[in-house]
C-alpha cells in the first residue's frame, strides 16, 4: 500500500501574501470549503491578530462543520523573554479556536542574531514553550521551520536543534520550510533524508518557487521520506510564490501513486483551480500544467495527425484525468488534422473525404497570412467554416453604422456616440448608443438593436478586448488585430478581426461573437 501523504493548504494565507491577491473573509469561507469537498486535509486560515479579516474568517469557520479539513490558525513562537501568557500573539491564536496551531520559529542563526536579535538558547526555549503551551490546551501543532534549508547549510547542528526542541515539546510534525526559495532539490532530497533519520515525528515540506523548482523541490523531500507537503493553488504566494497545489497533486497521484487526493477528486483540479482564481479576481494561467487551457492544446500538424490516430503519443496524461480537455489549434502550421479534429470539437460535421477541407485549410492559411489568428478565436473559425460550407445563418443584415466622438477643448470632456442601422427578419432597425469608447458605444448599439428579436444576447458580456499592431512600420495606418472573449456565464468564446481601421476590426469581431452565441443557442432548442 503506498505511502499517505497530507496536504496542507495555505492558499488562504502563504498565498494571499503574494502581490494583487486579496480575499474578503467571505472569500476565504468559500475557499476553505471548496477545499474541503476536494479532500484537502489542512486548510490554513490565515494569521489571528494580523487583521480583522483573518479573524472573521475563524469566527465564521467555527460555524462550520468540514468534511475532513483540518483548519489551521498560523502564527510565531512566543517573543523572546516574555512568557506564552503574557504574549498577545499566542493569546490571539487560542482564541480562533481551531483545532490546529501552526508555529513557525527561527532555524537559521542570522534570523536568531539579525532579526529578532536575542540568544540562540532563548530562540529553542521560545519554540519548546511555544509548542509545549498549546499541546497543554490540547491543540495538534504543526511547527514550520522558516528558512530552514540556509540555516542548516549554515549551521546543521544549531538548525537541528531547534526542530528537536519542537519535536520534544510534543510537535506532532515539523516541516522544513525553503523559505527564500533558493535550495535545488538534490540538495532538498539529501537534506530531508538526513533529518528523518534524526526525528521520531512526522516531517514535512513547504517550499517557494524563487528558483522555479518549488514542485519539484516539495516532490523530492517527498520521495526523501516526508509525509506532508504544504503549497497554494495555483501557486500563489510572496514573490514568485509557492509550490503550486494543482501541479504537485496530480504529480503525486497520478505520476508517483501516493494516496493523498482520491482519483475522482483529482478529476475536478481544472474546476478547483479556476474557482479560486476567480475568486481572487486573477487572469487564469493558460501555460499552467494540467490545468491552463494549453496543457493539452495541440498545433502543429505532425503532432495533430499522431493524436488522432494514439491521444497518448503526445500527451503524458488523459486531460480529463484533471478535469481539463484535449484542444486542438488551427494556424498557418496546421494539416488537414487538424481542420478536422478541430471541426469535430466544435461539433461540427467533416471528415477527411468533405471536398471543403481542402478549401477551408487554404482558405485559412491565407487569413492567418492577412494578420488573422484563429487559436484563440475558435468562435471565429467555427462561423469561418460555417460559411464555406455554405450553411452558415447570418442573424442579422448590417445596413450602416456610425461612430462620432466629440471633445471639448475647454473642460476635457468626450461624447462618444454610436448608431447602428440593421435588417433583422425583414425588419429595418436603428439604434444609438453612448459609451465610454467607440468600441463601447458599438457595442451597446448593436446590442440594443438586437435584443428585442434575440432577447437571450442581454446575458453576454465582454470579458477580454485585446488589440495587437500588426505591421509597426506603418505607424498610425498600421493593420490592427482585436481579440474579443465573451461569456454568456455559461460558455466562454473567442472572436477575431484585422482591418486598417481599429473599429472595423473590432466590429468584425462583435459580430462574430454574437453570431456564434446566436447560433449556439438555436442548436440546443
Amino acid at each position: 500500500m503506498s505511502r499517505k501523504i497530507q496536504i496542507y493548504d495555505t492558499t488562504l494565507r502563504d498565498g494571499a501574501q503574494g502581490e494583487g491577491i486579496s480575499f474578503s473573509s467571505g472569500d476565504k469561507i468559500r475557499i476553505a470549503e471548496r477545499l474541503d469537498a476536494f479532500g484537502i486535509h489542512y486548510i490554513e486560515g490565515g494569521w489571528p491578530g494580523s487583521n480583522p479579516k483573518d479573524m472573521d474568517f475563524f469566527t465564521e469557520a467555527a460555524k462550520r462543520k468540514f468534511k475532513q479539513a483540518k483548519v489551521a490558525a498560523f502564527g510565531s513562537t512566543r517573543r523572546a523573554n516574555t512568557k506564552c501568557n503574557d504574549d498577545p500573539q499566542i493569546d490571539m491564536l487560542l482564541k480562533a479556536n481551531t483545532p490546529v496551531v501552526t508555529l513557525v520559529g527561527k532555524t537559521w542563526s542570522l534570523h536568531v542574531r539579525e532579526v529578532i536579535r536575542t540568544t540562540p538558547e532563548e530562540n529553542v526555549a521560545m519554540i519548546a514553550d511555544s509548542v509545549r503551551f498549546f499541546k497543554e490546551h490540547g491543540k495538534e501543532v504543526v511547527y514550520d521551520a522558516e528558512h530552514f534549508f540556509d540555516g542548516y547549510k549554515d549551521d546543521p547542528r544549531y538548525a537541528l536543534a531547534t526542530l528537536q526542541a519542537a519535536q520534544d515539546s510534543g510537535a506532532d510534525i515539523v516541516v522544513l520550510c525553503d523559505t527564500n526559495g533558493g535550495t535545488m532539490p538534490g540538495e532538498v532530497s539529501r537534506v530531508t533524508a538526513e533529518i528523518i533519520k534524526q526525528m521520531k515525528c512526522a516531517v514535512g515540506i513547504h517550499t517557494h518557487n524563487d528558483s522555479g523548482v518549488g514542485v519539484a523541490n516539495a516532490l523530492a523531500a517527498i520521495e526523501a521520506g516526508a509525509v506532508q507537503v504544504q503549497g497554494t493553488i495555483n501557486g500563489y504566494g510572496e514573490r514568485t510564490g509557492n509550490c503550486n497545489m494543482t501541479t504537485v497533486i496530480p504529480c503525486l497521484v497520478l505520476k508517483m501513486g501516493y494516496d493523498c487526493i482520491s482519483k475522482e477528486n483529482v478529476g475536478r483540479l481544472r474546476d478547483l483551480s479556476m474557482f479560486v482564481d476567480d475568486l481572487a479576481n486573477v487572469r487564469h494561467d493558460i501555460r499552467q500544467p494540467f490545468v491552463g487551457a494549453t496543457a493539452f492544446a495541440h498545433k502543429g500538424g505532425i503532432h495533430v495527425n499522431a493524436i488522432e490516430k494514439v491521444a497518448r503519443s503526445y500527451e503524458h496524461i488523459e486531460p480529463e484525468q484533471v478535469g481539463n480537455h484535449r484542444r486542438v489549434l488551427v494556424s498557418e502550421l496546421s494539416g488537414r488534422s487538424n481542420i478536422l479534429m478541430k471541426a469535430h470539437e466544435l461539433g461540427m460535421d467533416l471528415s477527411k473525404d468533405t471536398p471543403e477541407v481542402r478549401d477551408i485549410l487554404q482558405q485559412l492559411k491565407q487569413l492567418e497570412h492577412a494578420g488573422y489568428e484563429y487559436e484563440a478565436a475558435d468562435a471565429s473559425f467555427h462561423i469561418l467554416v460555417q460559411k464555406l460550407l455554405k450553411s452558415h445563418k447570418p442573424f442579422f443584415k448590417l445596413l450602416a453604422y456610425r461612430v462620432i466622438m466629440d471633445k471639448h477643448g475647454d473642460d476635457g470632456t468626450n461624447t462618444i456616440e454610436a448608431s447602428v442601422k440593421l435588417e433583422i427578419n425583414g425588419e429595418i432597425v436603428h439604434t444609438v448608443a453612448g459609451g465610454d469608447g467607440p468600441v463601447n458605444a458599438l457595442d451597446k448599439a448593436l446590442r440594443a438593436a438586437l435584443l428585442n428579436f434575440y432577447p437571450e444576447i442581454a446575458n453576454v458580456q465582454l470579458i477580454d478586448y485585446k488589440v495587437r499592431i500588426l505591421d509597426g512600420a506603418s505607424g498610425t495606418a498600421a493593420k490592427t488585430r482585436v481579440i474579443i472573449e465573451s461569456t454568456d456565464g455559461t460558455d466562454t468564446w473567442g472572436t477575431v478581426g484585422v482591418h486598417d481601421n481599429i473599429i472595423e476590426a473590432s466590429w468584425e469581431a462583435l459580430v462574430d461573437s454574437v453570431e456564434y452565441k446566436l447560433f449556439q443557442d438555436e442548436k440546443r432548442k
